[in-house]
């Protein structure tokens, strides 16, 4: 019997699920991947296999995917039919994809290889979709792209940092803004949409055509409450917009004005961290790094570099 490891896959393991650009996919020692559905009495398992690299799919492989997929087949386990699979994914709601889907993820780790599984309950959807990793190639690549994808201008300064999978919104010179997915390719190459390029070439491209870009902050809300300095009005900021809006709520003194703040951004969830990042995006551009709550504490006061990165 194989020994693997189950648990359910963390937020940055899910794009790996789906399908990728070559370069990503070589990267990562993408094996294939296996589509399956379990029909419409939610007992059978019609399944099909996408090969990637075939120099990769060696019997040892072969034999070891079968073994993995039967015992996950098995009575009681989560692909023996689709009620023992909606049972899974609707008792670990951690398993669920942040997507608008109805998407769950599960990883099994064998000794070298990586199965990512992303399970859909519903009857009338494939339930399945394993992606095939080789291990270290996988967890090397992921080590890496953890670091996130950089942003410069043409003479090497950094302008931001965003994670690998997010965005940024490019205003062309004609007025008109695209928003673009990022993928991280090594500290020296991005995808951007679908187009790779060296993080130099990108900016020298974006300048000689008038072009400017920035982060889409999606780990930000899409407003909250803050205090003005210096008159302590309550105002309220919005996400990716300069300025700010006039809250028109009264308040008798700057303790006061911070008492409301913080209950209304507790009602809207947003945490001091996110609400200071507002603030400074709104008063100095979504770029800058004080726009990213990462950079703060939980009571909104901002780290030194070295302790960056827990605050959201």
């Amino acid at each position: 019997m194989i020994d693997y490891e189950k648990r359910a896959m963390i937020e940055a393991e899910d794009k790996y699920t789906f399908r990728q650009s070559s370069q990503i996919s070589s990267q990562t020692g993408l094996i294939g991947y296996l589509r399956a559905d379990m029909d419409t009495d939610g007992n059978g398992f019609f399944s099909s296999w996408n090969d990637y690299r075939k120099d990769l799919k060696t019997d040892e492989f072969k034999q070891e995917f079968d073994e993995v997929i039967n015992s996950l087949r098995e009575e009681g386990d989560i692909l023996h039919n689709r009620k023992d699979l909606a049972y899974y994914c609707y008792t670990n709601p951690q398993s669920k994809m942040p997507t608008e889907q109805d998407y769950y993820g599960v990883r099994v780790d064998t000794d070298k290889y990586t199965y990512l599984l992303r399970l859909n309950p519903n009857k009338g959807e494939y339930n399945l979709y394993c992606y095939c990793y080789v291990k270290d190639w996988l967890n090397g690549h992921m080590k890496d792209a953890a670091k996130g994808i950089r942003f410069i201008n043409s003479h090497y300064k950094e302008l931001f940092r965003i994670p690998d999978g997010g965005k940024i919104k490019i205003h062309l010179a004609w007025n008109e803004d695209q928003v673009r997915t990022c993928r991280y390719i090594d500290d020296y190459h991005v995808e951007v949409g679908d187009n790779l390029y060296h993080i130099c070439e990108f900016a020298e491209r974006m300048e000689q055509n008038g072009h400017t870009y920035e982060p889409v902050r999606t780990e930000l809300p899409e407003q909250c409450y803050s205090i003005l300095p210096g008159s302590g009005e309550i105002i309220v900021v919005k996400r990716n917009e300069k300025g700010y809006y006039n809250s028109h709520i009264p308040a008798a003194s700057k303790e006061q004005a911070r008492e409301i703040v913080d209950e209304y951004n507790g009602k809207l969830g947003v945490t001091r961290a996110q609400e200071e990042a507002m603030r400074t995006g709104s008063m100095f551009g979504f770029h800058v790094p004080g726009a990213d709550p990462k950079n703060y504490d939980k009571d909104g006061k901002p780290l030194p570099p070295k302790d960056r990165g827990d605050a959201r």
